[in-house]
């Protein structure tokens, strides 16, 4: 049995199982080999930023089930499995906000009961819903700014070196409490984007740096400790510098021994090869893509966002990456509240003046993969003669297969799968389709 699922720009089908089954004759042939495997699929999910749970709280109650269930059902939502969440505050939060008191270099004063207004509440929620835990990734966007040189959480600065150690002891304390409050953390990044120098929670790691800290202080007092097991990525960042940035730290051997992988964020270009040519040099380690969004406020109803994000992901995926964690799951009608104006879009857009949700077009299409790509999968072969659309394949531990076809352009095109069946589908211009079939 094949089931084939369709969102289309001129249609109204949203992630719609239909038949579309063609009588002309194929203009292509997609071949997929579900022997040959690569990468194992670690999962999909979004961040749980404060700006995105303090925006749930604002919606009526059953608008945030709506959302929650519309991410985390394991049935009829995006089947998300992995979080994101900031230590300390990041721009999409309300404000600064750490969890000492000034010059606390012991963290006797460590305290994230903010954490439990919004963030830890949603958390739980969600996985209630889900029924299982939700596996969190940990990024701090700044230190407290008592730490940095330029004695601010925002515009950029440095760790000054005095604070190696405090700060890598302050991401032990904060993984003690999150998972004292039931929470499941499974890795950390070293710094959210630590390349730049931003208007709101940054701070600047060159790559010899990221690696000294890593070597130095993070990694031996993460690894040698209770939370071993926690995964540590580093870069957290976008494609174009990652194979430098990654070869700075993973180069060296002794700081290479602490790091599980590379991080990477969609921004500033979409160049993919970087990603595999980073799995090349460093094939022990793993690849996650954490972070990416549409820039300049809400974009509601635009088809071309959700492009953008199957086209990343299929990029991403097909250059090693084993998971992808989408930016807030929801905003407002503003695309915040950011604390320095820097909104964005977000699958799901919540009118909070009106209590209306507004379901965009990347909604859809991240579930092109998420419903079907379980935790566990491999990509396998795929190959297409037609390079106008994009194309990638998945074989899931139940041994269903998945094949997701993008078309972008403005032709429609009839194609067979290793002439399976004999069956023809037709792939409507700007489209997407999901095809799952039980393998061999």
């Amino acid at each position: 049995m094949i089931n084939v699922y369709v969102t289309s720009k001129y249609s109204k089908y949203r992630h719609e199982l239909m038949p579309v089954e063609s009588k002309d004759q194929p203009d292509f042939v997609i071949n997929v080999d579900s022997k040959v495997k690569f990468q194992q699929i670690l999962g999909f999910g979004g961040a749980f930023t404060e700006s995105a749970c303090y925006t749930l709280d604002r919606m009526s109650r059953q608008n945030q089930e709506r959302i929650l269930k519309a991410y985390f059902d394991q049935t009829e939502g995006l089947k998300y499995n992995i979080g994101r969440i900031h230590m300390n505050s990041s721009d999409f939060s309300l404000g600064n906000y750490t969890y000492v008191k000034d010059n606390d270099q012991q963290l006797k004063t460590f305290d994230i009961s903010r954490e439990f207004v919004h963030v830890i509440p949603t958390i739980k929620r969600a996985e209630a819903i889900a029924n299982k835990k939700i596996e969190l990734l940990v990024s701090p966007w700044s230190p407290p700014a008592w730490m940095k040189t330029n004695n601010n959480m925002n515009l950029g600065g440095k760790l000054k070196p005095e604070f190696n150690q405090v700060w890598a002891n302050y991401y032990i304390k904060f993984l003690e409490e999150i998972v004292k409050a039931g929470l499941k953390p499974f890795a950390l990044t070293v710094q959210n984007e630590p390349a730049a120098k931003q208007t709101w929670d940054s701070c600047l790691y060159s790559g010899e740096e990221e690696r000294d800290f890593v070597k130095f202080y993070l990694g031996p007092t993460l690894k040698n400790g209770k939370f071993k097991d926690i995964k540590l990525f580093i870069w957290d960042h976008n494609r174009d510098v990652v194979i430098e940035r990654a070869s700075a730290v993973l180069d060296d051997k002794e700081a290479a021994k602490y790091v599980d992988g590379t991080a990477i964020h969609w921004y500033v270009s979409e160049e993919f090869k970087n990603v595999g040519k980073v799995h090349e040099l460093f094939p022990d380690k793993q690849i996650i893509f954490t972070e990416g969004c549409i820039e300049g406020g809400p974009h509601p109803n635009v088809y071309e966002t959700g492009e953008r994000y199957a086209r990343n992901i299929i990029g991403d995926f097909s250059n090693w990456c084993e998971a992808f964690i989408d930016w807030n799951f929801t905003l407002d009608e503003m695309g915040g509240p950011n604390h320095v104006g820097n909104y964005c879009d977000a699958p799901i857009l919540s009118d909070t003046i009106n209590d209306e949700l507004i379901f965009n077009s990347s909604y859809y299409y991240i579930g092109h993969f998420s419903k079907h790509i379980h935790s566990g999968a491999y990509r396998v072969y795929s190959e297409c003669s037609n390079k106008e659309v994009k194309q990638i394949a998945f074989k899931n531990p139940d041994d269903s297969v998945v094949i997701i076809l993008l078309n972008e352009t403005e032709n429609d095109y009839n194609f067979t799968i290793n002439n399976k069946n004999n069956t023809t589908f037709k792939l409507e211009k700007r489209s997407i389709m999901t095809i799952v079939y039980k393998g061999e």
